[in-house]
């Protein structure tokens, strides 16, 4: 292969991973110009269109897709074997993309923005919205570089490290009926409850327990967005099982009230996960480790400071 059919093979796995000519150029230190010359220069020498554009994004062509398939890893590898072991926070420019919740962005972002202005003002943090049933494919298709979930999928090509164990509370306004800390299975399973659902089913872990204890609930609404839920809680009857990380702030201001839920609701594991194809990637490795260092210390310290029994 001539070094210039690899240095285009380079530009399609970027554009293909950023579904962008601006944010390509800005990965690759390239002009925008520059990275649609050589995308027409793919459609010249592959005989497809490519990319077609998709509002301001572009998409790929059948063609695209099944090439990518085919080269993606082999790439990685290849980079990862030229590139130097070390990683320089303090001069790299380089931009992480992550799928996550809203509670994650709540407890992480603004630590991991005040770090980097101080240690890698380079660096770029994305969040890309985060699905459970999508969580393999995004980085599978290297869509994402890091995925916080409380799902680890069962893949020999999917690498994991455990952050925390989350807890559950039942949360509700704070003059509600049920604000009491000896709330009965029989009065929680006859409330309405609130169900942050981001699959989108109105069934979880909450009625699986009931379930066992012979029990249903009635779900009579669903929201897809944890911080979606305070506001609900606050101004209705309704009751809802929530990490405890996910309300803290509320419970701290006054403007919530939580009980230990009558069921066992079993804790929820929070990991972060990657492509092992990127288990050496430096600065990856960088990334991983501050957001375990930081992540940890701020949800710990966050639960400590409100809640008077132990929650992680």
């Amino acid at each position: 292969m001539r070094p210039q059919e690899l240095n285009l093979l380079v530009i399609f796995d970027s554009v293909m991973t950023e579904r962008s000519i601006t944010r390509t150029a800005q990965r690759l230190s390239m002009t925008q110009p520059a990275v649609s010359n050589a995308v027409a220069r793919m459609r010249s020498a592959w005989k497809d269109d490519v990319f077609v554009k998709d509002g301001r994004n572009i998409q790929p062509t059948t063609f695209a897709k099944n090439l990518w398939q085919q080269i993606k890893d082999p790439l990685h590898k290849l980079n990862q074997a030229i590139a130097p072991d070390n990683f320089e926070p303090q001069t790299a420019k380089r931009t992480f993309r992550i799928a996550v919740t809203d509670i994650i962005v709540d407890s992480l972002w603004l630590e991991m923005r005040q770090f980097f202005e101080q240690h890698a003002p380079g660096i770029n943090l994305h969040a890309v919205p985060y699905t459970i049933d999508k969580a393999q494919r995004v980085l599978d298709d290297a869509e994402v570089d890091l995925v916080i979930s409380s799902i680890i999928p069962d893949s020999s090509n999917i690498s994991s490290s455990h952050l925390i164990d989350t807890c559950f509370l039942c949360a509700m306004r704070v003059d509600h009926p049920l604000a009491k800390p000896d709330l009965s299975v029989e009065e929680f399973a006859a409330a309405e409850h609130l169900l942050v659902s981001l699959s989108g089913d109105s069934y979880g872990v909450t009625d699986r327990v009931l379930h066992q204890h012979g029990l249903t609930r009635r779900v009579a609404m669903t929201v897809n967005h944890f911080s979606s839920a305070a506001p609900l809680l606050m101004e209705t009857d309704l009751i809802s099982v929530l990490p405890a990380g996910a309300i803290y702030k509320h419970v701290a201001s006054g403007k919530l009230s939580v009980t230990r839920c009558p069921i066992e609701i079993p804790y929820s594991p929070i990991s972060m996960l990657w492509h092992k194809r990127q288990d050496n990637d430096a600065g990856l490795k960088w990334l991983r480790e501050h957001i375990e260092d930081k992540f940890v210390a701020r949800w710990n310290k966050n639960l400590a400071q409100v809640y008077n029994f132990s929650c992680q």
